[in-house]
């Protein structure tokens, strides 16, 4: 769903509604209003909807009432603005837009401010154009990004480029909001010119350019933000939060499912005191399972609230401070004459229990029910099926890792782990070797990994080594590997590896647990060999099958296939594997496994 723009037809029901000329669709009677703009809660509001908009907002709404006018109760109740997601990328629910919206729905979620560079990344301005085209279909707001990185970095192999040309076409798309999150840190601190020019695109239309971050600091992220780059959600202790606010950022306070950033940066507002109407929320990722068991939006408002931050300003920065960071305050973001009839009835504002969710003056979700379903008629085109192109059998023998030694132990460059982060940490530990080859080391949580190229048919093969998964046995694959989404796999034993990542072709996509050369749990990803063509509730089932196998495996990881899905993006710290080996993102190269001696 789009905005609809004022005309003059609406002005004229808007006007007339308000002065009790003309008659109200929907009135909301005697709630409490939770008002962004003022940070205060109203008591003994009503509210007035004619058509998509809000007519009158006041004390006494009783002269906007007719004959046909729907009247809801609000007493006892409170009124929040729908929430809107800073930055998400859809594709890492596993879901296609109209199923991710039909499942966000009930959560308050009324907007979404997207960066699709997953589905970029495979399918080029192809995937942008289906996402532009589902997002027209939606019952929610989805804005579209740009990417600005596809690659992410040019060392990446993917399916699809976007260009500084593709970029600067599709930014003049009335339809898109902005660039996405500018990821290759290196390559614009360096000048490289092709970064420039989509930057400068952006500016060139007047949309704002997001940005990416991580463990940026002092001068380095001075200069990055003199750039005009204007946003960051990579922030994961309170400091970063306050140096980038203070360079006139708007930050945004990341609580997804694999990480889970919140405790650590809400302590910015709560020790450090600072201004919140900077500050945004993000999901970032979100699964299916935790979107249909935790919530989105409101779970994440309602986690600030529980750690101590003030409900308003945890309202105000799910809704009016997201509007106004993509400039689209006008419409979006609050609750007052003329805007957008986005909003949510709540049954207490503490516990954000959300009864009601009205999208447009409609009512769209109730008690945790979706009450939209994609049209039937709807079906998803054949070219986003049969993606993954692997012209050859994958074999066990392509996961031997051959160390300069015969028998022992070998040091070794080894991927740690940082659970519920997107960081990882560049290890280096001893690693035991047999007759000239690595092999896992189950009892110091040592075991191998790789990623398999999918595109030209060659299926070349990066090797390293990652701590923290914590398999006794088996392997997990996946075809969701960002931002490239070639196929990452680890594992015990190199068998396993092989079928698992045979059983991924096989498929067309998707993430698999294999244990003894037989699948333990399948979720399937025919679409873009990253989305499921399901709807939420089913891919959840899979996705918390997957999990369960992986804790009787071992694994102590929350998310362990949303880990591994972060192994292979190498713009953000410190170590991570690719099709062509190991990548110290710090140092911004290629590295060898083995230190040498």
């Amino acid at each position: 769903m789009h905005v609809t723009r004022f005309d003059r037809e609406i002005v004229r029901a808007l006007i007339a509604t308000a002065l009790g000329k003309g008659k109200a669709d929907l009135v909301i009677k005697d709630a409490s209003l939770v008002n962004v703009y003022t940070g205060e809660i109203l008591e003994g509001i009503d509210v007035a909807v004619k058509g998509e908009r809000i007519a009158y907002v006041g004390s006494d709404a009783s002269h906007t009432i007719g004959s046909n006018t729907k009247i809801i109760d609000g007493k006892g109740k409170v009124l929040v603005p729908g929430f809107l997601d800073a930055h998400i990328h859809i594709e890492s629910s596993m879901l296609t837009p109209l199923h991710f919206s039909e499942a966000v729905l009930p959560h308050g979620t009324t907007g979404v401010f997207i960066d699709p560079h997953e589905i970029a990344n495979v399918l080029g301005k192809k995937g942008i154009e289906y996402f532009l085209n589902e997002a027209k279909m939606a019952p929610i707001r989805i804005f579209v990004e740009v990417p600005s990185c596809v690659p992410a970095t040019p060392e990446d192999t993917t399916g699809g480029v976007l260009g500084a040309k593709e970029v600067a076409e599709l930014l003049e798309n009335p339809l898109t909001i902005g660039l996405g999150e500018v990821m290759d840190f290196h390559g614009l601190l360096n000048l490289r010119d092709d970064i420039l020019e989509k930057i400068a695109s952006a500016h060139n239309v007047n949309k704002v350019v997001d940005g990416h971050a991580p463990a940026l600091s002092g001068k380095h992220l001075v200069a990055y933000v003199s750039a005009g780059i204007t946003s960051d959600h990579e922030s994961v202790e309170a400091w970063e939060i306050v140096e980038k606010a203070r360079l006139g950022m708007h930050v945004m306070l990341r609580e997804g499912s694999a990480w889970r950033d919140l405790d650590k940066t809400i302590r910015a507002i709560l020790d450090y005191g600072i201004d919140t109407h900077m500050l945004t929320f993000v999901a970032d990722d979100r699964n299916p399972y935790d979107i249909i068991h935790e919530g989105h939006m409101d779970y994440i408002v309602r986690k600030a609230i529980e750690l101590g931050l003030d409900p308003v300003k945890a309202i105000q920065m799910a809704t009016i401070n997201v509007a106004r960071r993509f400039r689209v305050e006008d419409d979006l973001g609050g609750i007052a004459p003329g805007k957008l009839a986005d909003f949510i009835i709540l049954g207490n504002l503490e516990k954000v229990s959300i009864e009601k969710v009205f999208v447009g003056g409609k009512l769209l979700a109730k008690n945790g029910k979706s009450l939209w379903r994609p049209p039937k008629e709807y079906k998803i085109p054949k070219y986003l099926y049969g993606t993954i192109n692997i012209r050859r059998k994958i074999l066990p023998e392509d996961f031997k890792l051959k160390a300069p030694i015969n028998n022992g132990v070998v040091k070794a460059r080894v991927i740690g782990i940082v659970p519920n982060k997107a960081i990882t940490r560049h290890l280096v530990m001893d690693v035991k070797v047999v007759n000239g080859e690595v092999v896992a080391d189950t009892e110091r949580d040592i075991l191998k990994i790789a990623m398999v190229e999918r595109y030209t048919g060659e299926g070349k093969v990066g090797l390293g080594l990652v701590h923290g998964f914590g398999f006794k046995y088996g392997a997990l694959a996946s075809s969701v590997a960002h931002d490239s989404h070639n196929i990452l796999v680890v594992g015990v034993n190199e068998n396993d590896m092989a079928y698992a990542v045979n059983k991924i072709v096989e498929t067309g996509g998707g993430i698999v647990f294999v244990a003894n050369s037989s699948v333990k749990a399948l979720v399937k990803l025919p679409v873009a060999g990253i989305l499921s063509d399901k709807p939420a509730e089913a891919v959840a089932e899979e996705l918390h099958r997957l999990v369960e196998e992986t804790k009787k495996a071992g694994s102590k990881l929350s998310e362990p296939h949303m880990t591994l899905s972060i192994l292979g993006l190498i713009v953000i710290p410190e170590l991570r594997v690719f099709d062509k080996g190991l990548f110290d993102v710090m140092k911004n190269t290629v590295v060898n496994v083995f230190v040498e001696q």
